[in-house]
């Protein structure tokens, strides 16, 4: 019987295409594949599943062992191998790269094309050029995604989207670092598409990433910078008219700007005036009762338009999304001599402030805004103290 257990069993065997076969238990194999006299030779592991088909795992050479202690390290990599499969897990090989890619697939069918997009970009970004794409899921292992988050940790902050081609500029600053607020976004989305991994049992364990991909805490601090009515309509004033008949619906909802990019027209109900948002970043389905002059804007928004159609587009017809109204926003803002860092976001953030300091209860702001109460305390709760103490002046005796 061929000895594969030993170098000097090893070593009389002859070259052939076909593993000599070493019995790990029923059904299951640790093989060794000589090739030539010259080779250190592969290891390769086989199991038959419950249909009685043979599956195979390409262990390696570990040449970079001792001879006598390769056989060692092939059958502990086996064992590793046929205990996922035993367990549920797939039996052919999945990297981080291919976990990804199917994250984005499951987006596009699941979720968003938007979301898809955004989350394909990352992985191109930070994850496909960088050493742990190639790693098999089952390989993964702590180090593997520490060494990751402080590549990117440390690595120069991206400019999001594309200055116009009349203002140079490189895409990357070397001066800036990546914020904590932006690295817990991307590490999110690699932490996402290896949790589906893991739901869906390519994986058998996630103690490679639970605690290294959990998120910085206490990064997103409050948006500071608030345009008062006059300054909103300053900035829309100064925009042409597609991107201003956008920016007027965010200055009347508080919607995200992306939510409200993704809208179509049958999402507005004309004869309820009623705004079916649809799933957004926290994930709930809501509807928004619109007041007359919000509504008629939306309807014009509408007009002539399919069901299917987006509510807002671009002059051309196309979607809108971040970087193609970056920089046209930036542009108003400079004619409208706001502050440099004025985004569409602020509006948003314009807008709930003004709700808040109105005296909307927190609920209802929640509510139209598509995030929590907590979130909402925590970044605007504030901004209450005016309305508490004119409350209690109201009640106060002489």
């Amino acid at each position: 019987m061929p000895i594969i257990n030993t170098v000097a069993g090893r070593d009389k065997l002859k070259p052939r295409r076909e593993p000599y076969w070493h019995k790990v238990s029923t059904g299951c194999f640790l093989g060794f594949r000589k090739q030539s006299q010259s080779t250190a030779g592969t290891w390769v592991a086989r199991w038959r599943d419950d249909t009685g088909k043979q599956q195979y795992r390409a262990l390696g050479a570990f040449d970079d062992l001792p001879p006598n202690a390769r056989f060692d390290a092939a059958m502990r990599s086996a064992n590793q191998w046929l205990t996922h499969v035993a367990g549920g897990g797939r039996a052919k090989e999945v990297t981080v790269r291919s976990a990804c890619e199917r994250y984005v697939a499951h987006l596009r069918a699941e979720k968003t094309a938007d979301a898809a997009d955004d989350a394909d970009k990352r992985f191109q970004r930070h994850v496909y050029t960088q050493p742990i794409a190639a790693i098999a899921m089952d390989k993964l292992r702590p180090i593997h995604v520490d060494t990751w988050r402080k590549r990117l940790q440390d690595g120069p902050k991206l400019v999001a989207g594309r200055k116009p081609a009349n203002q140079s500029a490189s895409p990357k600053d070397p001066n800036a670092k990546r914020s904590a607020a932006t690295l817990n976004r991307d590490m999110t989305c690699l932490r996402a598409a290896l949790n589906l991994a893991y739901r869906d049992q390519i994986v058998l364990s996630d103690a490679a990433w639970s605690v290294k991909l959990l998120p910085i805490k206490k990064v997103g601090g409050r948006r500071t910078l608030y345009l008062d009515r006059d300054q909103r309509q300053s900035l829309i004033d100064h925009m042409d008219a597609d991107l201003a008949q956008f920016a007027r619906a965010m200055s009347n909802v508080p919607l995200r700007p992306g939510a409200l990019a993704a809208l179509t027209v049958g999402r507005y109900d004309k004869r309820l005036r009623a705004l079916h948002v649809g799933s957004d970043k926290a994930g709930a389905d809501r509807s928004i009762v619109l007041p007359a002059t919000t509504a008629a804007q939306f309807e014009q928004a509408a007009a002539s338009k399919l069901p299917g159609a987006l509510l807002f587009t671009r002059g051309d017809g196309a979607g809108w999304d971040k970087d193609k109204w970056k920089w046209p926003v930036k542009a108003a803002a400079a004619a409208a001599e706001l502050p440099a860092e004025t985004t569409l976001y602020t509006l948003r953030h314009s807008v709930i402030t003004d709700l808040v300091v109105a005296g909307v209860d927190l609920f209802t702001v929640a509510k139209l805004a598509g995030t929590s109460v907590r979130m909402i305390e925590e970044h605007y709760g504030h901004l209450r103290s005016d309305v508490t103490a004119f409350a209690l002046e109201k009640v106060a005796l002489n």
